[in-house]
C-alpha cells in the first residue's frame, strides 16, 4: 500500500516536520542574532522575552505559558525534551506510535490530538492555548484545515504566536541560502523555546550535547575530503514507490547527511522535498541509500518496513543496478530522526557517519 507522493511530502514536512540574557529584569531578545537565526538561551525565567517571525516582527512574551499548543510532532518533542511537556494541551500531526523516545514517549502519548494533520482554525482558537509554536509560518495548513488564524485573530483569542525559525521560514527572505549544511538553525530553535518557556538551563543543556555529539564526527571525519565522500541517496518509501520524492537542500536532512560526512545526491535542489524520477536516482548512483521509513510502532513492524523497502530496491528493474543495492549499502534509519528537527539530529548524524565511515567513527562514542 503505497501513499500518494503529496501525502508523503506532507508528513515529511510536518513530521520535522532561535536568546541573549539579561540581569535583572530587563527584557531577553530571542530574535534573529545577525545570520544565525537565534543567539543565546535565557536563563530559566527570565522574563520579559521577545522572539521574531520570519519577517522579523517581534513578539514579546511576559511571562511563562500555561497551556501549550504545538502545530507538529517537531514542536512536541522539543516541549518534551525541555521538560515542558506537562504545560501541552494539544497537538496537530502528532507522533507516530513508537516513534518519541522512551523517556519522554509516555508523556508525549497523552498529549491530547487536535488534528490529524493540520488543526482546523476554530479547534486552535477554541483550544485554550496561551502560546502556539507554529513549524510551519506561511505554508499552508496541511490536511484540509484550511488557512490558519490571522494574528489579530491569536491576540483576541489570547494565544501567543512563535515560531520554529528552522522550518517555517522556508521559502521567506529570512531562509539561508544554499543548501543546509549545520544544525544550527535547529539549536537555536531549542534555545528560542527554553527562553519562552522558561527552561533555559535545560535548553543550554541539550544544545551542548547536540555540539558535542557533532563536533566529535565532525573532527574525526575532517580528513575525507569533499570529493571523496561517499554519495547518499535518502530513499522516502513512506512517500510511494511510483515516482522518489528526495529530500533538498534547504531540508534539516541535508545538514544530518552533510555532518556525518556523507553528500546529499539531491543537495543541489532548492527546496526541502522535491519529486524526481527513477532516472534522476540512477544518474546519481548512489554509494549509500537511506531506508528511510517512519516508525511503526513495534520493532517487528518496523524490520518489516525495511525490510520491505530494501526488497523492492533490489527487484525494481530501475534501482537493481544501482552501485548501492549491488553492494548491499543499506541504512535502516528512520525517517523522523533525520527529517524533523530536533534533539535526535545529533544521533543520526553519529549513526550514519559510523556507518559510512566505520573506521573513523564508533556509534554511541
Amino acid at each position: 500500500m503505497r501513499p500518494r507522493v503529496f501525502c508523503g511530502i506532507a508528513a515529511a514536512v510536518a513530521l520535522f516536520a532561535t536568546a541573549c540574557g539579561s540581569g535583572g529584569g530587563g527584557s531577553t531578545d530571542s530574535s534573529s542574532n545577525g545570520g544565525g537565526g537565534g543567539g543565546q538561551a535565557t536563563a530559566a525565567g527570565a522574563f520579559p522575552v521577545k522572539v521574531a517571525d520570519c519577517a522579523g516582527k517581534e513578539t514579546t512574551v511576559k511571562q511563562a505559558p500555561k497551556k501549550i499548543v504545538t502545530s507538529n510532532a517537531a514542536g512536541l518533542e522539543m516541549m518534551l525534551q525541555l521538560g515542558a511537556g506537562d504545560r501541552v494541551i494539544g497537538t496537530g500531526f502528532p507522533p507516530g506510535k513508537g516513534s518519541l523516545p522512551g523517556p519522554i514517549a509516555e508523556q508525549g502519548a497523552k498529549v491530547p490530538v487536535l488534528g490529524e494533520m493540520g488543526i482546523a482554525k476554530e479547534k486552535l482558537l477554541g483550544s485554550g492555548a496561551d502560546l502556539y509554536v507554529d513549524a510551519f509560518g506561511a505554508m499552508p495548513m496541511m490536511g484540509g484545515a484550511g488557512a490558519g488564524p490571522s494574528e489579530e485573530e491569536f491576540a483576541a483569542a489570547g494565544i501567543q504566536h512563535v515560531f520554529l525559525l528552522s522550518t517555517a521560514c522556508s521559502g521567506t527572505p529570512r531562509a539561508a541560502k544554499g543548501p543546509r549544511t549545520d544544525l544550527g538553525e535547529v539549536e537555536n530553535d531549542i534555545r528560542r523555546l527554553g527562553a519562552v518557556t522558561g527552561t533555559g538551563a535545560r535548553a543550554e543543556e541539550l544544545v551542548a550535547g547536540m555540539e558535542k555529539k557533532v563536533g566529535e564526527v565532525r573532527a574525526a571525519t575532517a580528513g575525507v575530503p569533499a570529493g571523496q565522500r561517499p554519495g547518499y541517496f535518502f530513499f522516502d518509501f513512506d512517500a510511494g514507490t511510483k515516482q522518489p520524492v528526495a529530500v533538498c537542500g534547504r531540508q534539516v536532512a541535508n545538514a544530518v547527511i552533510t555532518l556525518a560526512g556523507a553528500r546529499n545526491v539531491f543537495a543541489d535542489c532548492d527546496a526541502d522535498f522535491k519529486p524526481v524520477s527513477w532516472e534522476d536516482v540512477v544518474a546519481k548512483d548512489p554509494d549509500w541509500i537511506q531506508l528511510a521509513v517512519r516508525t511503526r510502532g513495534t520493532e517487528e513492524e518496523n524490520r518489516k518496513a525495511f525490510d520491505d523497502a530494501e526488497a523492492f530496491l533490489k527487484s525494481f528493474p530501475a534501482t537493481q543496478g544501482l552501485k548501492a543495492v549491488k553492494g548491499g549499502k543499506f541504512l535502516r534509519i528512520g525517517s523522523e530522526v533525520t527529517t524533523i528537527a530536533g534533539v535526535r539530529n545529533a544521533d543520526t548524524v553519529r549513526q550514519i557517519a559510523a556507518t559510512v565511515h566505520p573506521d573513523l567513527v564508533k556509534n554511541g562514542q
